[in-house]
């Protein structure tokens, strides 16, 4: 398939919010997660977006303690009229405790956590600003009104949630408009399909699926995680990745090369031209947010905007999900899916 420079449609993410590619580009794995980064690819990969027209980008206060959020402010320095700058706040680090980890949706760490990312984003207002995962024990009345405070106050423009149920979604959507919803899907993972999607279809939010690739997995690179990934790649500790379920993984992906050869794509395309259809399926927009550290990669993601699967591809793929051996996480407990298991 021609993954020549092109650029991509646009939509407009969710009821009256803004006007972005079709596809976004995650950038946690730029500087965090994944190992060793080249600094030099990674801002000519993040140079490419905008060539593409992939206008939505997406990092959190999270990665890398806040680094991420530093290395893209240069970027954003110099495009910011050209791109929608989404960030997040609700899982704190510590950079001088490794082993810390809080998930923080009071009001008063909500407004904390806002002005240290305008501030390492070297920003004066963020286009999209999500909350990273739900503290139960927050009401949503709290923390959603802490956030609808931030847009009166011109820090924020859009409101999003992340990892939410549908009911969660409604109940937040009450108090304030939501914009985005962003959680995991993929031919791996779809069990947003429960409830959040359709919620999100009803409200006119608009779905933004992280790891749209399966953090690599539906690339085909990964047969076996434990030997070909680096000693600080944190998908070692996911168990798709992990021996005996990589493998079985791996052979799942039958159905994915012969779609592609037939397409003359890659198995990252097909993957990606599903999580696309799911907009037709569902009724309503979809932005996935592939990340990636090489142009090569970004124009190729992108170009499978373009690729469209017919019914009979889908009957193949539509099985892959249930089949998948092993959680997402090796802890679920901060999931929506661990929440629909409650309900």
């Amino acid at each position: 398939m021609d993954n020549t420079t092109a650029q991509i449609r646009k939509v407009e993410l969710g009821t009256g919010g803004p006007l972005v590619g079709i596809q976004g580009f995650g950038a946690m794995g730029i500087s965090a997660a994944y190992g060793q980064t080249d600094d030099s690819a990674a801002r000519d990969t993040l140079e490419a977006t905008v060539e593409a027209g992939v206008t939505l980008i997406d990092t959190a206060d999270m990665y890398g303690v806040g680094a991420n959020e530093e290395f893209l402010a240069p970027f954003i320095a110099a495009h910011r009229h050209d791109i929608t700058l989404a960030t997040k706040f609700g899982i704190e680090y510590r950079a001088d405790d490794p082993g810390y980890r809080a998930i923080r949706n009071d009001p008063a760490y909500i407004k904390k956590a806002v002005e240290a990312s305008l501030r390492r984003l070297d920003v004066e207002v963020i286009d999209l600003y999500y909350m990273h995962r739900r503290d139960p024990a927050i009401p949503l009345a709290d923390s959603i009104g802490a956030m609808a405070e931030l847009v009166q106050e011109g820090k924020i423009k859009h409101l999003g949630l992340s990892e939410v149920t549908g009911a969660e979604l409604r109940e937040a959507h009450a108090i304030h408009p939501i914009t985005a919803l962003q959680s995991e899907w993929s031919v791996f993972s779809r069990d947003v399909e429960h409830s959040a999607v359709g919620a999100a279809a009803a409200l006119g939010v608009a779905f933004v699926p992280y790891s749209p690739l399966g953090r690599g997995f539906l690339t085909g690179a990964f047969a076996d995680a434990t030997t070909e990934l680096s000693g600080n790649d944190f998908r070692k500790l996911l168990p798709r990745f992990t021996g005996d379920n990589a493998k079985a993984n791996a052979a799942l992906l039958a159905p994915l090369h012969k779609i592609a050869a037939d397409h003359g794509a890659t198995t990252a395309q097909i993957a990606l031209a599903w999580v696309h259809h799911r907009a037709r399926t569902h009724g309503l927009t979809v932005v996935p947010i592939p990340g990636t550290r090489k142009r090569s990669r970004l124009l190729e993601n992108a170009a499978a905007t373009r690729i469209t699967l017919t019914p009979q591809e889908l009957t193949l793929l539509e099985p892959i999900a249930h089949q998948v051996a092993g959680d997402r996480y090796a802890d679920m407990s901060l999931t929506s899916a661990a929440r629909e298991t409650q309900n």
